[in-house]
Formats: C-alpha cells, structure tokens, sequence
C-alpha cells in the first residue's frame, strides 16, 4: 500500500517529495491571494512579471524552508516545533513576496500579502499535518489497544513513548488516586480501577501495562489478582532497580514475572550480618556456576571480601559467572577474583585450594538437585551430596577455616527420594563434625524452592505456554514453597554470621503455593483461556501427569517443633536430632564402599536405616543398576577412609 512504500522509503526521497510539494503549493498560493484580493485577478496573473515573482518567491522561500528545519521534520511526528517553523517560514515568505511585487513593480492590493500568508500557512502546513493524519490513522488500524495501569511518573513516560509506537496504542489510564482521575494527559483520560472492565470491553483492549515499579509487592499481587481473570495480557514495566540501575528502560516491557505473583517486599538486611563472615575475608563458593552458587557470588562480592574464590566443576558455567564477575570487580576496584576448575569429590583438589588461599569461609552450594535425576543415578547423587560435602568439610576443617555453610534444602525434611535423603545426611556430616574440637563453625541454611532456579518450573511453563500448551502438572494438589534466588542467598549470608556450630536454619518461606494455580494464573496473564471441561475451547490445557517417582505432593521444612528465632525475622533455628562423630564415620565407611562396589542396594539400606526420616514412595530407580542387576560392573572408586583427625 503507498503508506507503506512511503513509510520504508529512504529519507532523501522523503525530502524529494516534501520539496516536491512545496514546489507546487507556493505558486498555488500565489496565483490564489492574486485571485482573492484583484478585481482584475486574471489579467495580473497574464503579466510576466508576476511570474518572475512567482520563482523568486518559490526559490527563497524553498531555501528558507530547509534553513528552518522543515524539510528535516518528520510527518509523522510533527509537533509544536514543527508548527512553528511552519508560521516562521511563512511569514518570512510574505516578506519575500511583498519584496517581489515591488522589485518587479506588480500593481496588487496591500491586502495580496495578508492573504498570502494565511494561504500559504494553511497549504504548507495543513498538507503535512493532513498527511500526519493519515500516517495516524492507517498506523492505529495496526496497533494493538492498551490500557496503562498507572498515572504516576512511570505511567506518563509510557505514555509518551507509546504515542510514538507503531505496535501500541493507549486508550486509558488507570489509577486510584483521586488527584489524578479525571485528568487528560496527551488526550487519554485516567480512570479509576473500578472502570477497568468497562473499558477493556469498550476499547476491545488486548494488553494491560502495569507502570508501577515503585510500588511494594503487595499492591501489585492486589492487582494481578484483579487483572488475572479478565481477557487480557498483562505485561510491567522494569523494576524500580532495573530502572534506576540503567539495566532497562521505562519502554521496555516484559511479561508478568512470577515474583510478581509470589514474591513480597524483602526484609532490609543487616550490614553487620552481611558483612560478618565475607568483608575482608577469602572467601570460597563451591557450585559457582550454578543458580545459587552464582547469586551467592554476586551478593558476595558486594560486601567486598580480599578474595572471591570460584569453585566448579563445568568449564563453561564457570567461565560465565567468572566473565560477570571479573567486569563488576574491574568496575569498582573490588576483590580479586579467581576461577577454580575442580570437582567436590576430589578431597585433594579441595585441600589444595584451602590451603594455598587461606580461606576464611565456605560456602558449600555445589549439589546434585533434581529429584528425578538423583533417583536414576543414585551412586554418582550420593558421592556428589553425601561424601562431596564431606570432602568440603574435612578441607576446611584441616585448613582451619573459620565458617563452612551448608546450603541445604527442604526435601531433606522426611525425604521420600534420594536426592532429599542424601542433602539431610550431609546435614548429620555436618552436625557430627560440629561436635568434634575444632576451629570451624559448621552450619547449614535450609529453604525451599526457589524461583527462576534451573530446572524450575516456572521457565518450563512459560515455555509451554508460548509453544501453545499443555502446561504440565504432575497432582493437582502437589503445593509447593516459593522464594526469589536473591532474597534467599541473601538470608543465606545473614544466617552464617549468626553460626555458633552445628546450627540448622530455616527460612522463613512465605505461604506455600498450590503448583496447578500458579499454572492457571501464568495462562490468563499472558492473554489466554485454560482449556477445561468448563471451558472446552479455551486456550491452554493444564495437563496432570502424576507425581514422579521420590515427589511428594508437598515439603516441610522442620523435622520437629523445636524452633526459635534469631535476630533476623526471616530466620529461625532449629534444635534437630543429630549423630556422633562416631557413628557418623561407620555410616560414612559403609556408603562409599556401597558407592565403589556399585551397590544401590546397599545405599539405599544405608539411607533407610541413617537417622534421616528417609521413607520412599517408589522402588530403586537407577538406570545402570536396572540395566546390570544381573550382573553388577565394577567400579572404579576407591573407599574412603572416615577416621577421626584432631585440628
């Protein structure tokens, strides 16, 4: 269509047309205020002299033009400067013309110049105001409607960067604070929230934008939860943070995050506690590439530590959190920081690294965390969760570092898989050497998912979602509870400067969430329908797929009721059951024999007889075992000796 080819053309064949016009709306003016104000119009308009002041005029006031900027404007966003210029040139144009019709003696009324002028004015500028017009109108047939949830500062800047849009057209603003309903910003009335259903109807609205960024937590889950059931897509705006950071810009929207539904308004930190075990200090991260190893090291290297030690295992996800970390160090002359290929089942990797940096604190993320993985590969679960956070303890307790933190979980409360029941022995590891005389404080941080993690089920719904369903739940009634990655490490941090040893924290989770709502509610955000038996043509499908093998339907995260606070409101201590040193080792001994032997078996008696709740709801699931039960292969690994050693 020609507003496309005119809209794609280059910019000097834009100017071409513009001067084009020009060219023919300025003798048309002339010969016009001729015909207005000359009884004689048509005889004037045979002297050769009115042509020559007819080019002159055109010529100079073609030149001006372009001296002004006119033929630099762009229609389609020609605004008050614009009209300006538009007055500016035709009055100098005037000018010329009157100075033309008395250089070339052209015998006209005073009054032909006035005229001139208006002519002129309404011509030049009302054909590029016309064509803007036009432009408008063919863009909003394309444009999808919205509404911006929002009159604030953000919610005007929006605004004002959606005008200009060839994707987005606003139709209202929303906002509930008196001051503003009522009010006209660039023609879009602000309304109040209780209209919102009305005006998504009325406009045939397809997207909500929610301009709030400053606005706490709670208030935006208030209004999700108004927007989840209407007809349209919800999207936000960047983060106050985000924003304020330089990392985004007001424009830039995005789709709901589900911290938006889940999350809520952190609780400020202690600087004393966030400092405590990291300022000045050499510092090392096990698991640095993975989703809390990596955060963990973000967070760290903000309370400013001497060294920043990076501990793991894949090349590459090391090789990216040290990419990140190397420019924020180089930014602000911050710690040194050191990548560490290594592996937590290689004590003598582990000695070597303690030993040579003098490390002050650990930080024990590096874990194999995926239920159904673990459950099919129980040996290589157990040497890496159990005997690896022993290698790491044993380091640090021979080098004398002063504070090891275990990042535990809450699938370690009466597991019911492998995975569960190999993170709450390496919690009894940890307790039992806590009891041995020595220079480091052993403790543990305990919580439940976290969002955004990998492997998390939130990236796999948006995924589905996208691909157009169905969105897969294993039981309708499987809960869950649910924290943001930075919030969590942070309460990490804080609870190891509160360590006295052999110290079991818990997160403070929020309210669990139901695992099938939070699917429904990500399908009607993005502007969709679940398909149901209630609504057969609906969008999206929730499909149940049943529980895998080791799931359960929910997680604890207190093995008893012996709690109590701390100094933050976000952590508590728990007083649980632990094992001697003693005991501790004989069950040690046993599992990494089990573990060379291949023995799943074995381990999994192990486990079953370990004071650690474990009570499985499936049979052995390892694949190698399942393929060689008949007839076991030999394995490479070599026992290891558990032997009490004094600091």
């Amino acid at each position: 269509m020609f507003h496309h080819k005119l809209l794609s053309a280059p910019r000097s064949v834009k100017r071409t047309v513009m001067v084009s016009a020009d060219l023919l709306l300025l003798p048309c003016s002339v010969v016009l205020s001729v015909l207005m104000t000359s009884s004689g119009g048509y005889h004037v308009l045979l002297q050769v002299k009115l042509l020559a002041v007819v080019l002159t005029t055109t010529i100079l006031t073609i030149a001006m033009f372009a001296r002004l900027g006119l033929y630099r404007a762009v229609v389609r966003f020609m605004g008050r400067q614009a009209l300006l210029a538009v007055i500016q040139g035709s009055v100098l144009s005037a000018l010329v013309f009157i100075g033309c019709l008395l250089a070339f003696s052209v015998n006209t009324p005073v009054s032909v110049s006035v005229v001139y002028l208006v002519v002129l004015f309404f011509l030049v500028g009302g054909s590029r105001f016309l064509v803007r017009e036009y432009l408008f109108a063919q863009s909003r047939v394309r444009k999808k409607k919205v509404i911006i949830y929002g009159a604030g500062s953000s919610g005007l800047q929006l605004l004002t960067s959606l005008n200009n849009s060839s994707e987005y057209e606003p139709v209202a603003l929303i906002d509930d604070l008196s001051d503003r309903v009522g009010a006209i910003y660039r023609g879009i009335r602000v309304y109040p929230s209780s209209k919102l259903s009305l005006l998504i109807d009325k406009w045939a609205v397809e997207q909500v934008l929610l301009a709030m960024p400053s606005a706490p937590m709670w208030r935006r889950k208030e209004i999700l939860a108004d927007l989840e059931p209407m007809p349209v897509r919800v999207m936000t705006v960047p983060t106050f943070e985000q924003l304020v950071s330089g990392d985004a810009s007001i424009e830039e929207t995005r789709d709901v995050a589900v911290e938006d539904l889940l999350g809520r308004d952190p609780v400020k930190p202690i600087p004393s506690l966030l400092e405590g075990c990291i300022t000045g200090k050499v510092v090392l991260v096990t698991g640095s590439g993975g989703s809390i190893g990596s955060e963990l090291c973000r967070q760290i290297l903000k309370a400013r530590p001497s060294k920043l030690l990076l501990f793991e295992r894949c090349e590459f996800a090391l090789y990216q959190i040290d990419r990140e970390l190397q420019e924020i160090a180089s930014m602000d002359g911050g710690a040194r920081v050191i990548p560490l290929l290594g592996c937590v089942q290689k004590l003598d990797r582990l000695q070597a690294v303690m030993g040579a940096f003098h490390v002050d604190t650990v930080y024990h993320a590096a874990a194999y965390k995926h239920v159904p993985m673990v459950e099919q590969n129980v040996i290589e679960g157990v040497q890496n969760n159990v005997l690896g956070t022993y290698n790491a303890a044993k380091a640090a307790k021979d080098n004398r570092v002063s504070t090891f933190v275990l990042v535990s979980t809450d699938k370690a409360v009466r597991p019911t898989n492998v995975m569960g029941a190999s993170k709450r022995l390496a919690e009894l590891v940890l307790q039992g050497l806590a009891q041995e005389a020595c220079l480091t404080t052993f403790c543990m941080v305990r919580f439940g998912n976290v969002l955004g993690s990998s492997g998390s089920v939130v990236p796999l719904f948006r995924k589905q979602i996208k691909s157009g369903g169905p969105v897969t739940v294993t039981h309708p009634e499987i809960i869950r509870y649910f924290m943001t990655i930075p919030e969590a490490v942070q309460l990490v941090v804080q609870a190891s400067s509160m360590a006295k040893g052999g110290d079991v924290f818990v997160l403070d989770m929020g309210e669990p969430v139901k695992i099938a709502e939070l699917a429904k509610a990500m399908i009607r955000l993005m502007g969709l329908e679940v398909k149901d038996e209630h609504v057969p043509s609906g969008d999206i499908e929730v499909k149940y797929t049943g529980l895998r093998p080791g799931e359960k339907l929910f997680e604890e995260l207190l093995i008893g009721e012996n709690v109590s606070g701390t100094a933050h409101p976000r952590i508590m201590k728990a007083d649980e059951l632990s094992l001697s040193w003693s005991e501790m080792e004989r069950i040690l001994n046993k599992l990494s024999k089990a573990c060379a032997e291949g023995d799943c078996e074995a381990i999994r008696e192990l486990l079953l007889c370990t004071e650690t709740g474990y009570a499985p709801n499936d049979g052995l699931n390892d694949t190698v075992w399942h393929q060689e039960c008949e007839e076991p292969a030999a394995n490479n690994v070599v026992p290891v000796e558990f032997r009490r050693e004094q600091v």
